[in-house]
């Protein structure tokens, strides 16, 4: 069973250890520009700094759930490869919003994709799991055939 999550959990990992980062980032940031807890102004380039992070923690819970539901119900392989994608796009969107309000639009578009994408394969995940245990209908096998990926059986 371990192998069939262990690259979601590397993912996971991961992902804290980039929430860390952005942790440490802001620690940075108010010895910087002398912004003392728990004071959340102060110049636009800390608040941008706090903003991010903050941003980045809201939306982890989500990424960590639906990373899981898509690994574990639908294929551990693009979970962990869209896992990657939105982690990489939350990197993007921290140093953007850093350096700019701007900054940030580009990064975001694109890992608020990936997590559509990562909540997509959950929810199909699910629904064909349900399906197939309580219906006896393999949904993901007859997608698969009408998509041409597999052999009529």
């Amino acid at each position: 069973m371990l192998e069939q999550v262990v690259l979601l959990a590397a993912v996971t990992v991961l992902g804290l250890l980039e929430q860390a980062y952005f942790s440490l980032k802001v620690i940075s940031a108010r010895r910087k520009h002398s912004v003392s807890p728990p004071a959340t102004t102060g110049p636009p380039e800390f608040e941008r700094i706090f903003r991010a992070q903050a941003n980045c923690s809201e939306y982890f819970p989500i990424f960590v759930f639906s990373l899981w539901l898509a690994g574990v119900f639908f294929s551990q392989a693009l979970a962990v490869f869209f896992g990657l994608l939105y982690l990489y796009g939350r990197y993007l969107y921290f140093h953007g919003y850093a350096a700019s309000a701007q900054g940030r639009l580009e990064p975001l578009y694109f890992s608020a994709k990936m997590q559509w994408v990562l909540i997509a394969l959950a929810g199909l995940g699910v629904v064909c799991t349900m399906t197939q245990a309580y219906l006896g209908l393999d949904l993901l096998h007859s997608f698969s055939h009408v998509l041409g990926l597999t052999e009529h059986t």
